[in-house]
């Protein structure tokens, strides 16, 4: 067992295709479930994993059908992921409604204050339903963004209303984006993408944390 250990390649946890190399579709399913609801999926590539899946969707969707079609073999794919998207944003929200009560009995410590949930409270009350949306776009925070909605006891109607609509966008957008983005540079420039996704993953956590590193920065800033 140890020397199994010692030979896993922990890298791999981070690359989006070793995923899709062991568990195929129904592994990507899981992921973005976990991902996107659970306390313990925020480390995994949900982004790229998608933009990857875009890339290789002719081959993934073979797992359900094959409509010889591009366009809709990315529909195909993109059904069922949206749905295991929006679910586990319920389980996140679900399981932040069940424990908030418990942090609002909690005392103030160095890490926690109840004043956070207050804060948390208002935020989520004038800007709820867009926090939902663009957390789908931003790794580690679309992992807790339903849990704190939970916490805050955001309305459920229209927690469940900007769910679906920001994981539909986002799911779409990744799929669209690693397939067609393939498809022109391979086409414009002859160069395969698929034999370098590495790169491709490190491209994607740039741009997508890029604007919250940023925001950080500003407002440290300007306090």
């Amino acid at each position: 067992m140890h020397h199994l250990l010692l030979s896993f390649d922990w890298h791999n946890l981070i690359r989006p295709k070793f995923y899709i190399d062991i568990g195929g579709l129904y592994l990507l399913l899981f992921i973005i479930f976990a991902e996107t609801g659970l306390f313990f999926g925020f480390f995994l590539p949900g982004d790229s994993l998608l933009f990857v899946a875009g890339i290789l969707s002719n081959s993934l969707s073979t797992q359900l059908i094959d409509t010889h079609n591009d366009f809709a073999n990315l529909l195909i794919l993109w059904i069922p992921i949206t749905l295991m998207g929006i679910l586990g944003n319920i389980v996140g929200f679900w399981f932040g409604w069940r424990s908030g009560p418990l942090l609002y009995e909690r005392k103030d410590n160095w890490i926690f204050k109840q004043k956070y949930l207050t804060r948390a409270h208002d935020f989520y009350e004038k800007y709820g339903g867009a926090t939902i949306i663009y957390a789908r776009f931003l790794p580690i925070i679309r992992t807790f963004a339903p849990i704190v909605a939970g916490v805050v006891r955001m309305d459920r109607k229209t927690f469940y209303i900007y769910n679906v609509v920001g994981c539909a966008a986002w799911v779409l957008l990744m799929l669209l984006g690693g397939h067609y983005v393939y498809q022109f540079v391979l086409n414009m420039w002859h160069f395969d993408l698929s034999t370098h996704l590495d790169v491709i993953v490190v491209i994607i956590v740039i741009i997508t944390t890029a604007p919250v590193i940023l925001k950080l920065f500003f407002n440290k800033k300007k306090q």
